[in-house]
């Protein structure tokens, strides 16, 4: 039952981070990296924080506690994971939500979850291990398949019809981006590993398991945080953007603003029903060590899914949309057989 709630509560969590991107739609007259560097401002700085309060002990502080270990490798990773970060939005950029999300996720997905598995000295040739690499390998199949249900859809619309669908379509510079943002995205899991020693206070302090992460992942996206506002600022300056914040009518501005903030908060609930969820699968060392590639499975269908409600797959055939509903089936299979073998 335990496990039933776990990956539910992690399934919650990836349709608000699926969803975070529908609001973007909404906001007016702000250049991308404008919009980016606001929802990021809500998404990686003031919604961490408040769930990093929750994972603080009676009569502690959040500097006492990041203080217990690992503190500045989880800020580290996560400016890295701030490059899979920006270019996790070129990606959707390029490809739309559903297959640029699809592309890095998947990517996402594999190295998030064996990095900190190989990096632990685990062995994935034999026992938990092998469960392991096997999950990931279903999971890189799905996407493999999602990518090339995307190629179809590639060669049978016409350059009107993607324009269409997505405004800044370009197949290959999107396929590349999306590799990069997803191997570079996986800092994040290694950034939560390495602030293991700050969890373990929290709980040592009192902490529910359900809230102990949560100062961590703050400390991760605020490297994130760093990363992306460079650039943004940097595109402000030279693509002399940076009016976009102040010209614009004040109902245009609080428009903007609170769409941003509505992506920020679903965008940020995929880490607090990680944690939470993460809480509930102890018992099942392989689902948790999985639970990264789950998390990066679900955003991945439930994208898509969004996809298809905003008719980025308008125009396609019936073969390629078989080929698409074929990838997520092997998604959630990849789900379904690593949870069949902890039970």
């Amino acid at each position: 039952m335990n496990t039933l709630i776990g990956l539910l509560i992690i399934a919650i969590g990836s349709f608000g981070q699926s969803s975070s991107y529908v609001p973007i739609n909404k906001v007016k007259e702000w250049s991308w990296e404008s919009f980016w560097l606001v929802q990021g401002v809500f998404a990686w700085l003031v919604f961490p924080l408040l769930g990093a309060f929750l994972g603080i002990p009676d009569g502690g502080n959040l500097l006492d506690l990041w203080s217990s270990g690992g503190a500045l490798p989880a800020i580290v990773y996560g400016i890295l994971w701030g490059v899979g970060g920006l270019t996790f939005g070129l990606s959707m950029r390029y490809l739309g939500v559903a297959l640029g999300q699809s592309i890095s996720l998947g990517t996402c997905a594999a190295f998030g979850t064996l990095f900190p598995a190989l990096f632990a000295g685990k062995d994935l040739l034999h026992g938990d291990g092998l469960m392991l690499l096997i999950g990931v390998c279903i999971t890189l199949a799905g996407i493999a398949t999602i990518g090339y249900a995307g190629s179809l859809r590639s060669k049978n619309m016409t350059e009107e019809e993607k324009k269409a669908a997505v405004k800044d379509f370009a197949l290959t510079k999107g396929l590349l981006v999306a590799l990069l943002a997803g191997v570079m995205s996986a800092c994040f899991a290694l950034g939560l590993d390495a602030g293991t020693p700050i969890k373990e206070a929290a709980l040592a302090g009192g902490v529910e398991p359900l809230y102990a992460g949560l100062p961590v992942i703050f400390l991760v996206t605020l490297g994130g945080f760093c990363t992306n506002a460079a650039y943004c600022i940097q595109q402000n300056i030279k693509n002399k953007t940076g009016k976009d914040y102040f010209s614009v009518k004040s109902s245009i501005f609080v428009n903007n603003l609170l769409f941003c903030a509505l992506a920020g908060v679903l965008w940020y609930s995929q880490f607090f029903g990680l944690e939470m969820g993460k809480s509930f699968l102890t018992e099942s060392p392989v689902l948790l060590a999985f639970s990264w590639s789950i998390l990066m499975s679900l955003n991945v269908t439930f994208s898509n899914v969004w996809g298809i409600l905003l008719k980025e797959w308008k125009g396609c055939g019936a073969r390629t949309i078989s080929v698409l509903v074929i990838g997520l089936v092997v998604l959630v299979a990849s789900i379904v057989v690593v949870a069949m073998a902890q039970s």
